[in-house]
């Protein structure tokens, strides 16, 4: 199949993750499903700009907010197809394969991975569960499961909103027919093992109850990183 996939990343100085990120996508590279990679900076101060240009990727340069550099990355995308993820998530071995069968055979909707984590015991495998529980019973997954969408949905959906926090959340929502690929995306676990695995997990899912409510998300976005 021609190579129908826009790779959308957004960066602040993940130097330390994105050549990860990279590594793990070559093997749809190789397979000949990526048409392009659009790394969408928010202002890295370190070595990150320098590895999205040595990977040849087309690099959009904005404010730092993910959903505004979510927005500017993807309308600079040409592919038919969206793949957006984070740079501290590596899509496990196999995934081009499944996103190959998806794009042929989906009928055209949208798609997110199988979270897990790139750590091992207990509590990252509950973690873990509790995302893939609650993108399937409820329609949200976060932007660290990856998002697959053909662009024609992405545009009728109004894309992503310019806003701090929750972006991907705002986005889903607008989404219908969404599906879990049977494929993983690994992403960092360095937030969990600093904070604790039920803290930071607590926290997350407070943070989205306040969203529902109504909270803004440059509130929200004071209590994230914290």
């Amino acid at each position: 199949m021609p190579a129908e996939i826009s790779i959308v990343i957004p960066t602040l100085n993940v130097d330390a993750e994105l050549p990860g990120c990279l590594e793990a996508l070559m093997e749809g590279l190789a397979a000949g499903l990526i048409r392009e990679l659009v790394i969408s900076d928010g202002g890295s101060q370190d070595a990150t700009l320098q590895i999205a240009e040595a990977a040849g990727a087309r690099v959009v340069e904005g404010p730092a907010s993910r959903g505004g550099q979510l927005r500017r990355g993807c309308a600079e995308a040409r592919g038919n197809w969206l793949l957006v993820l984070h740079a501290d998530t590596q899509l496990a071995p196999g995934w081009s394969q499944v996103v190959s069968q998806h794009v042929q055979h989906g009928q055209g909707r949208p798609a997110y991975f199988k979270l897990g984590f790139r750590a091992s015991g207990v509590m990252p495998g509950l973690v873990a569960g509790w995302a893939n529980l609650r993108s399937r019973v409820f329609g949200l997954p976060y932007g660290d499961q990856a998002l697959l969408i053909r662009r024609s949905m992405y545009d009728a959906a109004g894309g992503y909103p310019d806003q701090v926090l929750m972006e991907d959340v705002a986005l889903v929502r607008r989404l219908r027919g969404l599906v879990m690929l049977p494929a993983r995306a690994l992403t960092s676990a360095q937030r969990y093992q600093q904070q604790g695995w039920l803290r930071r997990g607590a926290r997350n899912l407070w943070l989205l109850l306040r969203y529902f409510a109504g909270a803004s998300p440059d509130t929200l976005a004071r209590s994230y990183g914290k």
